[in-house]
């Protein structure tokens, strides 16, 4: 008699891994789990329930052969050679029409490349970005799917199952061929990156710049995640400010070392929107300062060696308080802007077909950056598919219009008393760029054509003009 077959196998029991396993048969499906590690493997069986059909692999055969065909497996390995080397290992155990995902935040490009090889041998692939962390994953997380309808309509059902659910469906949707699910999560976490920038941003302005204490700044944010700048990252920034730690009786965040690490994707967003054309300067500054945080040592030094301002914001330090929400306001939305504007462009350049609406939508629920303001950045785009921009709805151009000058006034306070807000001062200078209807490139490409004779276009005929300097 024939063993039961399960309808999907996942690799990688890590934390993603998991929970999205036991999410998976949670919902009622079944599912073979597969680690490099036995020991791990087990570990994980050794608690599982009885009413999950869950069940544990020792060897890559094992796995395939506990699957119904065509097989569909689930990657959730670190991006990278690993991806290549589980593939590999596969290979040999695969048949035509079966199907690999990859959970992992792969790299659009490779994902695009084994996709390509995948097909050669008869084989569907998906990338899939998976957003919400541990409890995402193991409640509803926000997937992000990439690669042909027919890879997508074999776990369709399965994905829209184990998503986050929001008021109008699933947090999940096939976002177009190739990388594009990969490509949407990589703008996703350089969007992240900003927001949680800019959140810092804004606790270090309030800490240094006006004295308050962390359970006061902890009060702050509770009361602005009531308002418009409702998210999960705000939400969570209030439980980190509130936190203890259990050896100090300090608040948590005054012993955590002033490190901040990354893995890479925001760093991929800056050097994609380099590549697309796109000024994402947000996310760019949000990645400079992570790579500036690492510095710790070279920081240290620097500190006993350069003088900076210093003094603490005295004159009207409640108004302060409001003025600073709406900087943190404009800012957020201009890096939702930034996002949407690389992920438009990206989708023309690479034919992705991207709906930025449904990239709204499915932000909603499950992923990190879910947010208040996304419910106003999917209306714009159902309102008009082809805006090119946020700044040019009419609702979002109004708010940053009303707002900008207590935003102006933040940066230039804090400035004043030397507190660093590198990604509420690029937002700014930003929405200064973007408003302007002349710029000063026309020195530059004067200079150019001065130095290399590079040439230049006129304001008052059409053509290409260079001048014997």
């Amino acid at each position: 008699m024939d063993m039961e077959r399960c309808e999907i196998g996942l690799v990688g029991l890590g934390v993603m891994g998991r929970s999205l396993a036991l999410n998976i048969a949670e919902k009622g499906f079944s599912v073979a789990v597969f680690n490099r590690t036995t020991q791990t493997t087990k570990e994980f069986a050794r608690d599982l329930p009885d009413s999950l059909q869950l069940i544990p692999t020792y060897t890559m055969q094992q796995l395939t052969d506990r699957l119904e065909k065509p097989r569909r497996i689930l990657l959730m390995v670190s991006s990278g050679p690993a991806v290549d080397r589980v593939l590999g290992q596969l290979s040999g155990y695969l048949s035509r029409g079966d199907l690999v995902i990859d959970g992992g935040n792969s790299h659009f490009r490779d994902t695009e490349r084994r996709g390509s090889e995948l097909a050669e041998r008869g084989l569907m692939y998906l990338g899939l970005g998976v957003s919400g962390g541990k409890e995402g994953a193991r409640k509803g997380p926000c997937l992000m799917a990439g690669g042909e309808e027919a890879a997508y309509s074999l776990v369709k059902e399965m994905l829209t199952t184990i998503a986050a659910q929001v008021e109008d469906g699933p947090c999940c949707a096939l976002l177009g061929p190739g990388g594009a699910g990969h490509f949407v999560k990589m703008v996703h976490n350089g969007i992240e990156y900003a927001v949680m920038q800019v959140i810092a941003e804004a606790y270090d302005t309030l800490s240094t710049g006006l004295g308050r204490e962390i359970e006061e700044i902890g009060e702050v944010f509770a009361e602005w995640s009531r308002t418009e700048l409702s998210s999960y990252l705000m939400e969570i920034t209030v439980e980190v400010l509130r936190k203890r730690d259990s050896d100090t009786g300090r608040p948590l965040v005054s012993v955590i070392l002033d490190v901040a690490k990354q893995k890479g994707t925001g760093r991929w967003t800056s050097q994609t929107a380099m590549d697309l054309g796109i000024p994402i300067p947000t996310i760019d500054a949000a990645v400079s300062a992570r790579i500036l945080s690492s510095q710790r040592g070279l920081r240290d030094e620097a500190s006993r060696l350069l003088r900076g301002a210093k003094g603490i914001l005295q004159e009207g330090r409640d108004e302060f308080v409001e003025e600073l929400r709406d900087a943190v306001a404009c800012s957020i939305i201009t890096a939702y802007a930034q996002g949407m504007s690389m992920l438009g462009a990206a989708s023309d350049q690479h034919r992705y077909d991207i709906e930025l609406a449904e990239v709204a939508r499915i932000w909603r629920g499950g992923c990190i950056i879910r947010a208040e303001i996304l419910q106003r950045v999917r209306e714009a785009f159902l309102n008009n598919p082809s805006l090119r921009h946020l700044y040019l709805e009419e609702s979002f151009a109004e708010v940053l219009s009303e707002k900008q000058d207590n935003w102006r006034h933040v940066v230039t306070k804090a400035k004043a008393v030397g507190v660093p807000v590198p990604a509420m001062g690029a937002s700014l200078d930003y929405f200064d760029g973007y408003r302007r209807d002349v710029l000063p490139a026309n020195l530059i490409q004067g200079l150019r054509d001065r130095f290399g004779a590079h040439g230049y276009r006129r304001v008052d005929r059409p053509g290409e003009f260079s001048t014997h300097w």
